[in-house]
């Protein structure tokens, strides 16, 4: 989908660029730290995020001066938190919202936290994701961490900023993930100058708002947990102890980017907070035509061509399906390693897909086996699932190098779409109860 337009609200320190998500029945503000309005949602899986909030309420978000889209800041002297914090009532005044519901993850939660605290005429409720009221280690703190630890912490932060090696700590499982890494960096690059990280971090260490909770007299709901990356639950559970009669939530599991994990319960939890009622769950069924693609003889071509060559050709190769699946407003689900998995809403235009798809990766040399299903899935967060999504890796199984086969439910459903398919018999489909009646796309 097209993003968001960017707009920008005039403040005393300069502009701010913000940009306003859908048209629920209440607003609602989200921050969690720094990252530029436009390259975000470049990420399928930030995208959603996004869209998944803005499916209950006007979402608001929006870039603090200095940082990616608005006015920079004098480096010799930049915005304190609390500073920073009162954008939040520009950006509110321009975008329309004279009273809004406030959502923080990690960083962000302190500097929402002020602005709740200093503005509750603005603010209905509050919810907070593996936030800190400090980082700083004391006496009646003890969960901090030591002042050398901190700087150590930070330091190594600044110095990988922009590198993408920060998901060391953020998000393990995907630092191997070259595209993904290389965007994250990216992102990274275009939110701030590496001078602008220094200062932004300096203040993030010297941070307290321990003194201000007490002052939040609005509805308040912390989420933390038990495997956050780098703030132990207890500093959430001191938030929610502090913060008057405001309810706390300790979560099992790990937490790194707030929309790369645990994400449905979260957004469910917050959803259910805010408004009173839950969207129908994510792990619903839903009508789907599924694809699966599968490179021909990879095995045998990445012994030929060596290990370099080979990851250089599949980066190639998931560029360009990516691309395409992109283009035909499908859903790319993941790689397989040397294939992938994608949903469409329409067989047509999957089908179309494969056939861009075939035709794009012809230039690297190689050629894959597709096959496409439609009928339900399970939607598993992120993933999908169930019996339809077996049947079209069973399909793809039978298929020759460079042809596409769908199963017998596809040709009913797009006719008069100009598409046409040859009989290739009844097949059994390896665990798949029955026989299956297959057809190719003809060329």
């Amino acid at each position: 989908m097209k993003p968001p337009p960017v707009q920008y609200a005039d403040s005393p320190g300069g502009h701010i660029a913000y940009q306003v998500v859908g048209d629920g029945p209440i607003d609602l503000i989200f921050h969690a730290g720094p990252r530029t309005l436009e390259i975000m949602w470049e990420d399928p899986k930030l995208e959603r995020f996004y869209r998944r909030l803005a499916s209950f309420s006007r979402l608001i978000i929006c870039n603090f001066r200095g940082m990616g889209l608005s006015d920079p800041i004098p480096l010799g002297a930049p915005p304190t938190q609390e500073e920073w914090a009162s954008d939040w009532q520009w950006v509110m005044d321009a975008a329309g919202s004279e009273r809004a519901f406030a959502l923080g993850a990690s960083e962000g939660g302190g500097s929402l936290a002020f602005f709740v605290a200093t503005h509750p005429e603005r603010v209905k409720a509050m919810a907070l994701i593996d936030c800190f009221a400090t980082l700083r280690r004391s006496q009646d703190y003890p969960w901090g961490l030591p002042d050398e630890a901190i700087q150590r912490f930070f330091t190594n932060f600044a110095s990988q900023f922009g590198t993408g090696r920060n998901l060391r700590v953020t998000a393990p499982e995907l630092i191997a993930d070259d595209r993904f890494r290389e965007w994250f960096a990216r992102m990274e690059r275009h939110t701030m100058s590496k001078a602008a990280a220094e200062l932004s971090t300096a203040v993030l260490m010297s941070w307290d708002c321990r003194g201000i909770l007490s002052s939040i007299k609005v509805p308040t709901l912390v989420i933390a947990h038990a495997g956050s990356a780098w703030i132990r639950p207890d500093h959430g559970r001191y938030m929610a102890e502090h913060i008057p009669d405001a309810r706390f939530v300790e979560r099992p599991g790990f937490w790194g980017l707030f929309w790369i994990h645990d994400v449905d319960w979260v957004l469910g939890e917050v959803e259910t907070f805010f408004t009173g009622a839950r969207a129908t769950p994510l792990d619903d069924r839903v009508l789907a035509t599924v694809l699966f693609t599968d490179i021909v003889g990879s095995t045998e071509h990445a012994a030929e061509i060596g290990d370099q060559r080979w990851h250089w050709l599949l980066d190639e190769h998931d560029l360009m399906v990516r691309r395409e699946i992109e283009r035909h407003r499908g859903q790319a689900v993941k790689s397989t390693g040397d294939g992938y998995l994608a949903t469409f809403d329409g067989p047509a235009r999957a089908i179309r897909c494969a056939q861009a798809i075939n035709e794009a990766v012809g230039e690297l040399g190689v050629k894959l086996r597709t096959g496409l299903h439609t009928g339900e899935v399970e939607l598993r967060g992120e993933d999908v699932g169930g019996i339809a999504v077996h049947i079209a890796a069973r399909v793809m199984a039978e298929a020759e190098p460079g042809e596409i086969l769908v199963s017998g439910a596809v040709p009913p459903l797009v006719a008069g779409s100009g598409l046409e398919f040859e009989d290739r018999g009844a097949h059994s489909l390896k665990g798949v109860p029955g026989e299956w009646h297959v057809f190719a796309v003809a060329q």
